[in-house]
């Protein structure tokens, strides 16, 4: 065995998230950052409801990313050698189609918070049955919703006539984020990997989740063609090996979407825990262990993660909300009501939530996710007065991102670096919030199931230190403050229509009792029912 620095083996982590790339390096013995670089990346919308991200510009980020780290261990006196293996986490959705002769994007990545397949949903709900939708979503474990990568697919293969020509020439590959990625960091068009692995691939509505592979009913009814899909992969194995620059040679051992990541990274490894993230998006998993369970209540079921080729898969339960990191960053650049996101903690201590000014926001930019799955949704700001200042709005933008699972609530993503909206959960949802102080736990996450398949990694890791955040209203206040965001959250719903290009769902399809309750309520009720089908055996 090998000599290893004083820090032992290390573990490089790929975290590409829809705002920047980080590369990091842990220490496998003690979880440690040593050190990392991150740059941002751009996204561009050609037209409303557009939004698009440049693979190349991903691509370019994250080996700068890589290069400018190793330089940092180099300064620290730490052997680059020392790094043994590397794990990806990625945007989950967003999806590319490349040339596999040249190497070239043949569109833009189109990510997961755009929604100009809205048409394509209208037409699959309008001309296929009840049923076969009803098995897509019992087979993949997803709705029809303009989220997941199986439209954004077909949208590509319907509009784009490059790749069409590609397909019909046999030279077209296509994937999520980090399909893309290890493809190019193990060779590209001069022997590259094309591979992605279970919880991914979870993610394009295209898979199975009892066999975890492509499902030739679900490529049938969105009419994908199998061939320029990757292979698909436990997420903690050996994928391929780096093909270029500083750490030449160096395994990608591990792979995750990053939510399921950070359900890894916070240590959320058995039945009933639960994390949140609080990122571009706010995305809450519940741990279901081994069982696929399907919510009656809009929530997703999707895979957690699958630590080796012949581990079982551990599944989960899942609340996905598009707009919350990106809220603040509106009030930013869109309105200009703040200089910069870092502000608004310290202006929304300014004011009270029960003060007469009290303003309620609805962020549905792009319609709304679990429970409702309303794309006819916009968004909506509902208490507005004469007396309504600039820190009610910020306060009110915070208090916008809202979820709830049982009795404790695991935090992490940007926006958890804000103790007011962490302190505001705590508040809404009347559980202790915990926040680990150290934040980069989705990267941590891709970092222990790369390590594990190298068998660097313990098999067990304490958890982190934490600042834990404790309610401090009344259930009086807590109930009031339910009751106006759910007024604000009707409010908001139907404001698009059919000759906005957008669609509504058909009114006897709308699930009434789906839209007049909280997330947080559908959770706690699935979950429950999820306990109780455990401890009675029932569970698939």
């Amino acid at each position: 065995m090998r000599e290893f620095g004083s820090f032992g083996p290390l573990i490089g982590a790929i975290d590409e998230g829809t705002s920047n790339v980080k590369f990091l390096i842990f220490a496998a013995n003690t979880s440690e950052v040593l050190t990392y670089h991150q740059l941002p990346l751009k996204r561009f919308s050609p037209q409303q409801g557009w939004v698009e991200q440049d693979s190349l510009e991903i691509l370019s980020a994250v080996l700068e990313c890589i290069e400018v780290t190793v330089d940092n261990l180099k300064k620290l006196d730490i052997d680059p050698a020392d790094v043994i293996g590397i794990g990806l986490t990625n945007q989950r959705e967003t999806t590319i189609v490349w040339n596999s002769s040249t190497g070239e994007p043949l569109y833009s990545a189109i990510v997961w918070l755009d929604v100009r397949t809205s048409k394509i949903i209208d037409e699959l709900n309008k001309n296929k049955g009840a049923q076969s939708i009803n098995a897509v979503t019992q087979t993949s474990g997803l709705p029809l919703s303009t989220y997941f990568s199986s439209v954004k697919l077909k949208w590509l293969l319907q509009n784009v006539t490059a790749i069409k020509q590609a397909v019909a020439s046999g030279n077209c590959m296509a994937g999520t984020v980090d399909s893309w990625l290890i493809w190019n960091l193990t060779g590209g068009c001069r022997g590259g990997v094309h591979v992605t692995d279970v919880t991914n691939a979870s993610r394009t509505q295209l898979m199975s989740l009892r066999s975890l592979q492509w499902d030739k009913g679900l490529l049938r009814f969105f009419d994908i063609p199998v061939e320029i899909l990757p292979k698909i992969k436990s997420s903690s194995e050996i994928y391929g090996y780096i093909a270029t620059g500083s750490l030449l040679g160096t395994p990608i051992a591990g792979c995750l979407g990053d939510q399921q990541a950070a359900l890894v990274g916070q240590n959320c490894m058995k039945f009933g825990q639960v994390k949140c993230t609080y990122g571009t998006g706010c995305f809450l998993l519940y741990n279901t262990g081994e069982s696929i369970v399907h919510s009656q209540s809009g929530l997703l079921t999707t895979v957690a993660y699958k630590l080796g080729p012949d581990a079982p898969a551990i599944y989960a339960l899942e609340g996905s909300v598009a707009v919350a990191g990106d809220t603040l960053q509106w009030l930013q650049k869109g309105v200009g009501i703040i200089n910069d996101v870092s502000d608004t903690e310290a202006l929304a201590t300014q004011v009270a939530d029960n003060e007469e000014g009290s303003v309620c926001f609805v962020p549905a930019f792009n319609g709304l996710y679990s429970p409702h799955w309303r794309k006819d949704a916009r968004g909506i700001m509902c208490g507005i007065s004469s007396s309504t200042r600039t820190e009610h709005v910020i306060r009110a933008a915070l208090a916008a991102t809202d979820c709830a699972p049982l009795r404790k609530l695991l935090a992490d993503g940007g926006m958890a670096q804000n103790t007011t909206l962490m302190q505001m959960q705590a508040d809404t949802l009347g559980i202790p919030v915990i926040r680990p102080l150290m934040m980069e736990s989705t990267a941590l996450g891709a970092a222990i199931v790369a390590g594990r398949a190298l068998r660097v990694w313990p098999a067990t890791t304490p958890s982190p230190p934490s600042d834990t955040f404790i309610p401090a209203i009344s259930s009086e206040e807590r109930e009031i403050r339910r009751k106006r965001w759910e007024d604000a959250l009707n409010r908001c719903m139907g404001w698009v229509n059919d000759d906005d290009n957008q669609g509504t769902e058909n009114e006897d399809d709308i699930d009434r009792t789906a839209t007049a309750l909280p997330p947080g309520l559908f959770f706690l009720g699935t979950a429950i029912l999820v306990i109780l089908a455990d401890k009675l055996n029932m569970l698939p």
